[in-house]
């Protein structure tokens, strides 16, 4: 396995190495990353009654061991009954599950990495009945489906109730910097609930978290600022957004960079420090009206002037829940777009995500020029912890 005192000498590379940029070492906050490299988030539902294990811990730990220089956990959740739909999916709270993460960030430390939980509630997302709290119903801004209808199922949530959760978020905050993590992200994205929130078709309120676009903002702001609170100025907030929703790829919270601004002003203001621009495709730009070179990522940059991680199919030929190749590039084209963008200064960092669940020695395989090794991702990967 690699030391993490052997990825400094990734920056001496030869420039046309494939994906030279990527093995860089680089700013997190107060700290350096051993790479831009990114674990993104995936679900893996290995965590019985929600207490992540040595296998969970291991897992991560490979991906630190091999140059992954942060490790974004899969979603994890709050404490609120109806967070997550899956009694596999761990928590982040009780002794148990916390105990569990401690191990988890132990060994990524050992291993010399960064790591930072996700925080998630996934709202109106979650089914009626679904374990581990059968007897509790969804809840949403509205009582709306992700399709935008009424849903009797579906509780539209009190602003008691938004308060409250906004404090479980903060409680999580809280704890994530007790047990040792090195920063947290708060999911905003793909139709969950704070970006259920953000959205015209889930938000529906009349009160003061509901709106036009910056005052639809408020909840997630309103989060920012309680987390903020509790962590204090130096302990990084990663804010993970996108456009696309899980029942909706084509939908747009904003359709060109005015509106863009609209979005992010009020989170820049509330305290996030990076954005994570989820995006199906890292190369391809996000309002093609525009500046057709920018992804989500590079707008959000623009616009904010903070730091932005960039995802989106990177070393793997299919997109997100797709049949089709990506336009025939390979993943030698991918990761040299990746390097321009890169060096144009559009983003910081890059998530990876499926390339890594299959193989945990994927960053490794990239520095050495062996992409050819690569184990590919396939549907069964989902299955095992590697």
């Amino acid at each position: 396995m690699i030391k993490r005192n052997e990825w400094k000498e990734v920056l001496v590379l030869d420039q046309n190495h494939v994906g030279h940029t990527l093995l860089q070492s680089v700013p997190f906050g107060n700290e350096m990353l051993a790479s831009r490299l990114v674990m993104a988030p995936m679900t893996r539902n290995f965590s019985p009654e929600g207490v992540p294990g040595e296998n969970v811990a291991q897992y991560y730990r490979k991906r630190a061991e091999n140059g992954i220089g942060l490790i974004i956990t899969e979603g994890t959740a709050i404490n609120h009954p109806a967070a997550v739909a899956s009694a596999n999916i761990p928590r982040f709270y009780g002794e148990d599950a916390l105990n569990g993460w401690s191990n988890i960030v132990t060994q990524v430390h050992q291993a010399g990495g960064k790591i930072i939980p996700q925080l998630w509630h996934v709202g109106a997302a979650r089914k009626a009945g679904s374990e581990p709290n059968i007897d509790s119903p969804p809840v949403s801004p509205s009582g709306f489906t992700l399709k935008g209808r009424k849903n009797e199922k579906i509780k539209a949530l009190t602003e008691k109730e938004v308060t409250d959760m906004i404090d479980a978020y903060a409680e999580a905050a809280l704890n994530a910097k007790r047990i040792g993590f090195d920063g947290i992200e708060l999911h905003g994205a793909h139709g969950y609930l704070i970006d259920q929130f953000l959205w015209e078709i889930t938000n529906k309120r009349n009160d003061e978290y509901g709106g036009n676009l910056a005052e639809r903002t408020k909840f997630a702001a309103d989060i920012v600022r309680a987390c903020r609170k509790e962590v204090g100025p130096d302990f990084p907030i990663v804010f993970r957004y996108s456009q696309w929703k899980g029942s909706d790829y084509e939908a747009k919270l904003a359709t060109n960079a005015n509106e863009l601004e609209q979005l992010l002003t009020p989170l820049v203001d509330a305290g996030v420090d990076i954005f994570h621009c989820s995006t199906r495709r890292i190369w391809e730009p996000e309002f093609k009206d525009e500046d057709q070179t920018l992804n989500l990522a590079g707008w959000t940059k623009r616009i904010t002037q903070k730091p932005t991680i960039a995802v989106g199919s990177v070393g793997i030929n299919r997109t997100y829940l797709s049949n089709q190749d990506n336009e025939n590039l390979t993943i030698e084209d991918n990761l040299k777009i990746i390097d321009k963008k890169i060096k144009a200064g559009e983003f910081d960092y890059v998530a990876v995500g499926r390339a890594l669940l299959a193989d945990s020695e994927w960053a490794l395989k990239l520095k050495k020029g062996n992409l050819d090794q690569v184990v590919h991702y396939t549907k069964e990967s989902e299955n095992y912890l590697f």
